[in-house]
């Protein structure tokens, strides 16, 4: 059974996979948002212990996620690098070792705030940044989730993520893909919220509205919400 999820997204084709990312595959480009490369190693020198090897857990994420598809370009939805720490030897050595890996794709990164206060990722890597919005068929693609006149946006910055409940009275958070109304009837919900891909991200609670869609992500298996 394949791990994507199709939908209709803005009278177009849309493939949800599990690690997060986002195939539109009339134009080969796979979106990742908040990858937030260099996050741990920023904490370090910091002096907060937190876990090892998350940079390396994120682009064996992005591998799964272009494995399961034939996307030619990668668009990261903002937030690439995590602070100017970031840019720590250990962190760009495996960026670059896993760009050598898959030197004909096409990068791109549309800057996000952290992007703004990182600084662009090295030229070596090939990536091309750009400012939002990237318009892409009915698409315009951004790191803030805000509307865009006669677009449907695909956005990344909040994090989301759905509370679920169980009958012990437990909670449990889980990423989640959070599709705004792309109807036409409400074009200030014509929105689209990725989960973030990086491995070491927190997550925000969103608040559901009718239209929404909204795809959790649990134990490598998406699953659709009931609407709201």
């Amino acid at each position: 059974m394949s791990a994507l999820h199709r939908i209709r997204l803005a009278g177009e084709d849309a493939l949800l996979h599990p690690t997060g990312a986002l195939l539109l595959p009339a134009h080969g480009a796979l979106l990742v948002a908040d990858a937030h490369f260099g996050k741990a190693v920023s904490y370090r020198r910091l002096g907060v212990p937190v876990p090892e090897a998350t940079t390396g857990a994120t682009l064996d994420a992005l591998s799964r996620a272009l494995a399961s598809t034939s996307a030619r370009r990668v668009v990261f939805l903002g937030d690439f690098l995590h602070s100017r720490r970031s840019h720590a030897r250990e962190t760009l050595a495996a960026l670059q070792a896993w760009r050598d890996r898959h030197a004909a794709l096409d990068l791109t990164l549309v800057r996000g705030n952290h992007d703004a206060r990182a600084g662009d990722p090295p030229a070596s890597l090939g990536i091309e940044a750009t400012g939002e919005p990237l318009l892409l068929g009915s698409f315009a693609l951004c790191h803030h989730p805000e509307p865009a006149a006669g677009r449907y946006v695909l956005a990344g910055h909040w994090h989301p993520c759905v509370g679920l409940g169980g009958r012990a009275f437990d909670r449990l958070r889980l990423p989640c893909f959070w599709l705004g109304d792309d109807s036409g009837a409400q074009p200030q919900r014509a929105v689209g919220v990725l989960p973030a891909f990086g491995s070491f991200t927190g997550m925000h609670p969103i608040r559901r509205v009718p239209g929404d869609r909204i795809y959790a992500i649990a134990d490598g298996v998406l699953r659709p919400l009931p609407a709201a």
